[in-house]
């Protein structure tokens, strides 16, 4: 069986861990360099939710962003988001017409939103940009939802879009390449039952 965190190319016969975690770079088009992450069951190749999906991605989320400031952007429900945020203590405050900002949520806090937001569909940016409001982006955001960090994510050492109901995280960044993503997240994951897999 191969370890926890263990990384070997995706198809192999062996006994795997149940839940897989596979990491490729995506083809969005011409100029925009983006690596996707999808966290599945192993066997069924079904989205992981629930609990252990709020665990994972949360510890990968801070895996990701290692030292560097970051933001959360919820564009949809934000009065909803904002409510949420007021009663359990999460910092926030609003960016554009319809854009609730998160700054560096910790751990305890990424779970509370990754459990209750799991059907949303939220963005993230990383790195010293994302210490100080972003009027233009965020104002996009409002008006165009996550499409905007096409235009903007050369800014931040990535942006990205996180789809934790479809098991999806996709990352844009000039900087970010597939094996430096598994390299950072290998050691968060390591503590779950999960294969990191590059598919081919």
């Amino acid at each position: 069986m191969s370890s926890n965190g263990a990384t070997v190319p995706s198809g192999n016969s062996l006994e795997l861990p149940p839940f897989s975690l596979e990491v490729q770079s995506l083809d969005l088009g011409p100029d925009i360099k983006s690596v996707g992450l999808e966290l599945i069951d192993t066997e069924s190749r079904e989205p992981v939710q629930g609990g252990q999906a709020v665990e994972i991605w949360s510890a990968v989320t801070l895996a990701l962003v290692a030292d560097e400031p970051y933001v959360l952007d919820f564009f949809s429900h934000i009065t909803r988001v904002a409510q949420f945020c007021s009663e359990h203590l999460i910092p926030f405050r609003m960016g554009g017409v319809r854009c609730v900002v998160l700054p560096s949520p910790n751990l305890e806090q990424l779970r509370e939103l990754f459990a209750r937001f799991a059907e949303e569909s939220f963005g993230l940016r990383s790195g010293p940009a994302a210490k100080d409001p972003d009027a233009d982006l965020e104002g996009d955001l409002s008006k165009r939802g996550l499409e905007a960090y096409k235009d903007a994510y050369r800014r931040y050492a990535f942006c990205a879009v996180c789809e934790s109901a479809d098991g999806w995280f996709t990352l844009l960044s000039d900087t970010l390449w597939s094996s430096e993503v598994i390299r950072r997240i290998r050691p968060a994951v390591q503590p779950f039952d999960v294969y990191l897999a590059r598919p081919q």
